[in-house]
């Protein structure tokens, strides 16, 4: 005679492996979906990269008569050029510095 012990270990053999064959069938699956995510995102970070770089050889010719204008305007005018180019050297590092700034100080308040 099969003592209790016994049955309840040969059930639970059989539970964990239906439950295994499960998992694997669940982590298929997951797997499956997953690349087709990936596919998806891939396309359509492909079309966004080619819609960007259309547009912007449309834009090209015109961006590069802008550059040449400024370019001559600076030739022409260099003392006003490098006032300027300071300025906005200035204002970049404002940013900088304001945008670290908030940064820290919600850092401190979280700490808190």
């Amino acid at each position: 005679m099969v003592s209790f012990s016994t049955l309840s270990d040969i059930d639970l053999e059989k539970q964990v492996a239906s439950l295994s064959r499960e998992l694997a069938a669940l982590r298929k699956a997951v797997s499956r979906r997953g690349s087709a995510y990936y596919e998806d995102g891939r396309d359509t970070a492909s079309d966004y990269y080619s819609d960007l770089a259309e547009r912007i050889s449309d834009a090209l010719p015109a961006i590069r008569r802008h550059s040449r204008v400024i370019e001559k305007t600076a030739r022409d005018h260099p003392a006003t050029a490098a006032a300027v180019g300071l300025v906005v050297i200035g204002l970049v590092a404002s940013l900088l510095l304001s945008r670290q700034q908030k940064t820290s100080r919600a850092t401190s308040r979280s700490a808190r």
